[in-house]
């Protein structure tokens, strides 16, 4: 179903070079946190309504020094359970607050437990930070900016605050996180992706590594010895992205999003890599074999045998056996090796081809059912061009139609609606229309243009002969010449493209009768006719 009207956009009135945004699935709302404002958008197919909710910024009478460069940048909007979190810079002192209403702010209330603001929101927008949900509880990544050293932490909900250790992170930048869901609540699992410092590398190495990091959302930390107030179940893996095992690598993690599945610990993530040179590249991962790596890998560093349970799984905290010998060892053992020796590959062991050698800047997913009840992944790529790519994830050979539309949802079905982002052809062979020409009449036949990448010809009555036309607009147009008269017959347009061969569309010329057709193309203009051709066409 396509409805052609003018999309709804909304324009800041002032500059905005640090935003973050909130949007819920299902929903036309979006929230978007600028400097010393939040943008509560809602888009209809009427426009966009807005909601400004303001900030105070400093307090110039007792800290002037500080506002030449004081302003409040929001960095976290999340929403918990009914209310949003919303978090900012704060002139270099984070500070939170939630947001009622969409209209009012207020402290933080409520029972459960909160880090302070510094934990959950950097002090500049510059700092990369990362936060996410789960169950009513925050969870909050920071990279590592000068002496900060980053983290991974659990800063706000019912649950024990929870942080990684020094000693696990070497100059984090995170590029995405996720949550991994699944049909057993103790099993959910959150990754997170980043690029880390290599201390490792040789002159010839680039100084990065990529990696993901994984949490389980039941850990409530060890014991008062070992790991009180950190993560029992932190474990990290090196990512590769590039040809197979050649030196042609892509070691930074520049961005990553999942697509996973409602309640299965399945699904895809697709990573967007650079290397020393700025060349970016898309790697795709499969989930099932993050998590089978994480559950069966060897710990790099650690070659004795586990006694009982595998350190770093998912499992609710039994205080009985919190203090139990084998306990404290596992809690030591990932404590001093949470990396796994596995290593985590492609699916397809290089990158995705794509359609252009531009730099690619952002990345986004989205899943789409397809009437044959299959699900396929659809990326929308950002070039440092300004072009948007959109392209098709899947391993078998795309259906012509999907070829010749150019449009990954093309013939896609979802929740019985078709909606198709440009005009997609669904049958090869389609049913001729007949134009009555009165003799000695000349008549113009359209042909719809779908995709420019493809070769467009006219056949008579199937024969082997074939008409070149010529493209008016979005036509490829067939009319008289000296040597192709359009007599009686039936003329079929035939689009060709990476050898597939699909019928837009025929008619059938028939000569005498009523004067319809006839009238049209003898009086009126070429550009009239097919401005008319196109009402009849749709």
């Amino acid at each position: 179903k396509q409805f052609h009207m003018k999309p709804s956009r909304f324009h800041f009135t002032k500059p905005e070079n640090f935003i973050s945004m909130y949007h819920q699935e299902g929903t036309d709302t979006l929230y978007v946190g600028g400097q010393a404002m939040i943008y509560v958008l809602s888009f209809t197919d009427r426009g966009v309504r807005d909601l400004q909710v303001g900030l105070v910024i400093c307090n110039t009478a007792t800290s002037w020094w500080r506002c030449l460069e004081c302003d409040n940048f929001i960095t976290v909007i999340q929403k918990l359970n009914d209310t949003f979190m919303v978090c900012g810079t704060n002139a270099g002192s984070p500070r939170c607050w939630m947001l009622v209403n969409d209209t009012v702010l207020t402290d933080v209330q409520g029972g459960g437990h909160i880090a302070p603001a510094s934990e959950i929101s950097p002090p500049y927008p510059s700092q990369k930070s990362l936060s996410l949900t789960a169950d009513g509880n925050l969870y909050s990544a920071m990279s590592s900016v000068g002496s900060l050293a980053g983290s991974i932490r659990r800063t706000f909900g019912s649950q024990k605050l929870l942080k990684t250790e020094n000693i696990w992170l070497l100059n984090p930048q995170f590029a995405g996180a996720a949550i991994i869901p699944s049909s057993e609540k103790v099993q959910e699992e959150i990754y997170f992706f980043f690029s880390e410092f290599n201390k490792t590398a040789r002159v010839d190495e680039e100084p990065y590594r990529a990696r993901i990091g994984r949490i389980c959302t039941v850990d409530e930390g060890g014991i008062r010895a070992l790991l009180a107030d950190s993560w029992t179940t932190f474990m990290k893996a090196r990512v590769m992205c590039g040809a197979g095992s050649t030196q042609q690598q892509y070691n930074n993690m520049k961005q990553a999003v999942v697509l996973t599945a409602q309640d299965k610990r399945t699904g895809i993530m697709y990573g967007l890599f650079s290397n020393a040179w700025g060349k970016t590249v898309i790697c795709a991962y499969s989930i099932e074999d993050i998590d089978r790596a994480f559950s069966t890998s060897k710990l790099k560093g650690y070659s004795s045998p586990f006694i009982g349970s595998r350190p770093g799984m998912c499992a609710r905290k039994n205080p009985a056996t919190a203090e139990s010998p084998n306990n404290i060892k596992n809690l030591g053992v990932i404590r001093y090796h949470p990396e796994i020796e596995d290593v985590i590959r492609p699916v397809g062991v290089a990158p995705l081809e794509l359609p252009t050698d531009d730099q690619i800047t952002h990345a986004v997913a989205d899943v789409t059912l397809a009437v044959n009840d299959e699900h396929y992944s659809v990326l929308y790529l950002g070039t440092e061009q300004g072009k948007v790519l959109k392209v098709l994830h899947t391993t078998t050979s795309c259906p012509p139609e999907c070829i010749l539309s150019r449009d990954p949802y093309c013939g896609w079905d979802k929740k019985n609606h078709y909606f198709l982002l440009s005009p997609a052809l669904k049958l090869r062979k389609t049913s001729p229309r007949e134009v009555v020409v009165p003799f000695n009449t000349s008549v113009f036949l359209p042909c719809p243009v779908r995709s420019f990448h493809a070769t467009y010809r006219w056949e008579k009555d199937n024969c082997v002969l074939n008409y070149p036309c010529l493209f008016s607009g979005d036509f490829c147009v067939l009319g008289p010449a000296v040597d192709t008269p359009l007599k009686e017959g039936v003329f079929r347009c035939m689009a060709t493209e990476d050898g597939f061969k699909v019928e837009v569309i025929s008619f059938r010329l028939k000569n005498d009768g009523g004067l319809l057709a006839a009238s049209l193309a003898s009086t009126l203009g070429l550009s009239v006719l097919l401005a008319l051709t196109t009402l009849w066409l749709h």
